[in-house]
């Protein structure tokens, strides 16, 4: 059953805005709730069971289905028999279960802390055990919840296929993509696009962030042989210049406070993909499976919105209102495939060790990646000793990695640091001190600023002009190639959108911080709206940072969009005395 409420007053309000003297008209928010019939033993969404006609129980706002595999790791690890579960009707929500209609308690947090040596023979117990798996319950069981919330399927089916239908006009066919990560929301868009479009000609792009389940890779393989999904083209968006762990060696694990990973290894590789395959296209329109219920920060979503991440792409969201308990009535229904982590008991699949990762997630790793998880733990103590964390193993088993933030006790950290001087002999004249040698490349990071002329300065000195699209002169750049003394003469304190000398100042630093901290992330690649800019990394390691004169616009957008200029400076801020 579907109910609006006010999220400002809290009132059930039957209609789309509050009609509050004090709410201004705000938006309601849906509520649903999912009942229980205690004689088909199966969670239906309304409150009588359209097969038995039974009146049903109030059991939570949503719900999953708990496949046999999960029964079998429950059973194991509350010490019941291997089959115990196998014929009751297990569901789950917000690490809750409910057996037969009834919640149990589960202390999963407990059990996230149980010691290496239980874990791993829970894993022993598990694989001795899983060929036995008895599904024959499971499936009549799913049968029966299909048949009772026909009409609800029904109706989600219909109001998504009739909300993507109405972008026909608007853009398309080779406009539109579908962002497809292998997880069950975005398998369920893809099916309800290709079938509402009537067609498997849309794009897929699939972002591998190289720390996906070694399931989800599987399911990727299957995807493109399945029936339903057998001919849709499947692109690839992945960071092959970067690894991962070499990257959390320089500038540490990501945390939940600052995941860089998903910058490096997922923004920036999709929007090179999207540049490819959409070369000469204004506009794209990405179908995503974002879902309100899945957090607080997507729950402000809106179903259609400009991506506030990669450029040119309109955003919209077709199941933006499913719950779970939506996503798995479509996916039993139509019978297609989806990705076997979650018959594991996993509610999400993205990088198998994102420190967002809840505790029954992170033990599920544990158990079914027990030697990922084994080899990413001794990375993560190697890095707390690195810091000078006092007791490293406690840091990371207690989990305060994952609250991490900035750059303390890393190397890198130390090269945001620019030091500078006024000259004191030009008016609007600095004199700086970089931290790594000028290079002929050097000077890309000042295009945004206007024009490099390299025939009026003085080459002697190493003088590089920057002038404006009349031929005026707003900078004026002094340093030898190899050298690491530069002066920069502030001729136009406008440049960049500034208001005074100090302002025009800091925007020059960001691009002295970027030119010291590069490591190759692409995400000034991913925000220019003009596609001008790009950064590679070359086979001895050096980082390439180039823009296009001619795409180029100098909207300076690439200059202050990130903390102090450079996204690495805001993944490594360090404290200073």
């Amino acid at each position: 059953m579907i109910e609006r409420f006010c999220p400002n007053c809290g009132l059930k309000i039957d209609r789309e805005t509050c009609p509050g003297d004090n709410c201004d008209g705000c938006k309601t928010v849906s509520k649903k709730t999912i009942y229980w019939c205690d004689t088909c033993k199966v969670p239906i969404f309304d409150c009588k069971c359209s097969v038995c006609g039974s009146e049903g129980e109030y059991l939570a706002t949503d719900v999953r289905p708990v496949f046999p595999e999960e029964k079998l790791l429950l059973s194991i690890v509350t010490d019941k028999d291997k089959h115990f579960y196998d014929e009751k009707s297990v569901w789950a929500a917000n690490n809750k279960y409910y057996v037969d209609g009834k919640k149990i308690n589960l202390p999963i947090s407990k059990l996230n802390k149980t010691d290496l040596e239980t874990i791993a023979k829970f894993h022993k117990e598990f694989e001795d055990n899983k060929n036995s798996i008895d599904s024959n319950y499971f499936e009549k069981n799913i049968e029966l919840f299909v048949k009772a919330n026909k009409k609800h399927f029904d109706y989600l089916v219909g109001e998504a296929s009739d909300y993507i239908r109405s972008y026909q006009d608007k853009f398309d066919i080779d406009e539109m993509m579908v962002s497809f990560s292998g997880g069950k929301d975005s398998t369920v868009v893809s099916n309800l696009v290709t079938n509402a479009l009537s067609t498997k000609k849309i794009i897929h792009i699939f972002g591998d962030t190289t720390l996906e389940f070694p399931m989800t890779l599987e399911y990727k393989k299957r995807f493109k042989k399945n029936s339903e999904s057998q001919g849709i083209t499947m692109l690839t968006a992945k960071n092959r210049e970067k690894n991962f762990e070499e990257l959390c060696d320089v500038i540490g694990p990501p945390s939940r406070v600052m995941r860089w990973c998903c910058t490096v290894f997922k923004t920036g590789a999709i929007q090179r993909m999207i540049t490819l395959a959409f070369k000469n296209k204004t506009k794209i329109l990405s179908f995503q499976g974002i879902r309100h219920s899945e957090s607080v920060a997507r729950s402000k979503y809106e179903r259609e919105s400009d991506s506030p991440k990669i450029t040119k792409q309109t955003v919209v969201a077709p199941i933006i209102d499913w719950i779970d308990f939506d996503v798995w009535l479509y996916i039993l229904t139509t019978g297609i495939d989806f990705n076997d982590a979650y018959k594991l008991g996993y509610t999400r699949v993205g990088c198998w060790c994102c420190p967002n990762n809840g505790s029954w997630s992170e033990f599920l790793s544990k158990v079914h990646m027990y030697d990922q998880f084994i080899h990413w733990r001794k990375l993560l103590v190697d890095f707390a000793k690195k810091i000078g964390k006092p007791d490293p193993e406690v840091y990371i088993d207690d989990g305060n990695w994952k609250a991490r933030q900035g750059g303390d006790g890393l190397d890198e950290a130390k090269k945001s640091i620019i030091e500078f001087e006024p000259c004191a002999t030009t008016e609007n004249a600095f004199n700086y001190e970089l931290q790594k040698p000028i290079t002929e490349e050097f000077y890309e990071l000042f295009k945004p600023f206007g024009y490099l002329n390299y025939d009026l300065g003085n080459k002697r000195l190493g003088e590089v002009y920057v002038l404006d699209k009349k031929g005026s002169v707003v900078l004026i750049l002094q340093g030898r190639i190899g050298s690491t003394k530069l002066k920069v003469t502030i001729k136009n304190p406008r440049i960049a959108k500034s208001k005074n000398v100090d302002l025009a100042e800091r925007k020059i630093k960001c691009q002295l911080t970027k030119y010291q901290m590069c490591l190759g992330c692409k995400a000034c690649e991913s925000v220019c709206k003009h596609d001008a800019i790009i950064v590679k990394e070359e086979k001895t390691g050096n980082i390439v940072y180039k823009i296009d004169d001619d795409k180029c616009v100098r909207c300076t957008e690439c200059v202050g969009h990130f903390s102090a200029g450079c996204y690495m400076r805001k993944v490594l801020t360090i404290k200073r005395g």
